[in-house]
Order: structure tokens, then sequence, then C-alpha cells
């Protein structure tokens, strides 16, 4: 199995962490087909999203693969008054990671981090370990003390997901 920064600092930081293996293929819907092939629901994998605010620089996103961020609440967690977007060409040169395999813990420089309050609703999350095809699983307040992070109302409402599991 491979080792990932990510993986080392959870080590170095005593965080019970289990690391699975998948096949990544690129395209779009990188989450939802992670969640599939970890054979968990897409409520408890959690994306990795990367944005900057007007002056505040840049912060960091987590939310539940299958839901949309909502732009407006995440500037709001961010104490921004409006957020974008990262563009995926500048991913690598700010997180020192790529696309399909950015994880909240272990980027380049240290970036406050916001995890959508969803994730204190299960014992065990998942999000990208470093690298395309490897996820780390572990509690969500774990997570939290890794990666320094906040959680917060980040989605935009889903009047569907009454009944689907999360």
């Amino acid at each position: 199995m491979r080792k990932t920064n990510a993986m080392r600092i959870l080590d170095n930081a005593g965080i019970a962490h289990t690391s699975r293996e998948y096949e990544a293929d690129g395209g779009d819907r990188l989450g939802v087909r992670a969640a599939a092939a970890l054979g968990m629901p897409c409520g408890r994998v959690f994306k990795t999203l990367v944005l900057k605010g007007a002056k505040e620089g840049y912060f960091v996103c987590c939310i539940p693969v299958d839901r949309e961020l909502d732009l407006k609440k995440a500037a709001l967690a961010a104490g921004a008054k409006k957020a974008e977007m990262l563009p995926v060409r500048d991913l690598q040169k700010i997180t020192g990671y790529v696309r399909g395999g950015c994880s909240p813990v272990g980027m380049k420089k240290k970036f406050p981090v916001f995890v959508d309050r969803s994730a204190q609703s299960f014992t065990e999350i998942a999000v990208n370990a470093g690298a395309p095809g490897l996820q780390v699983l572990l509690a969500p307040e774990g997570l939290r003390a890794a990666a320094s992070a906040s959680f917060a109302d980040l989605t935009e409402r889903d009047e569907n997901a009454a009944g689907r599991e999360f």
C-alpha cells in the first residue's frame, strides 16, 4: 500500500485511520465512483474543494461527494464576502496535490479547512489520502484534528435527501 504525506501526518498525530485503494480512472464524478468502489454511501465519502476568498486567500471545504457546494455558505464559513473555486490548472501549484488526489490533510501550505457538518453524524468518513485511487477512513473528529478544521453548513439544500442513506 502506498504511503502518502497525509497518511504520515495522521500516523504521527496518532489519529486512527485505515486506507483503501481502488481503481481510479479519471473523468467526471470521481467521488461518486470512489464511493461505489469503496462500497460506501456517497454521504460518507467527502470530496476536497479548494476556494479563494476575495481578500482572505485560499481555504478548503470538504463535502459529501454527491452534494454541491454552496459558495455563499462556504464564504460565510471562511469569513469572506464571496468565494470562487480554484481553477483545476492551479490546484497542484497551490496545494501540492493533483485533481482526484487532493486531501484536506498535508497540503503544501496550511489553509483554513471547513468540513460539512453532516460528517458529524457518522462514526467514520472517507477523504482522499493524497493520491488518486486512495482514500483514508477516519472519524470526523480525527479529520478535524488533523486538518485543524471546523464543521460548518456548506452544501446546497437537497429536498430529496430525506430517506437517502447519508
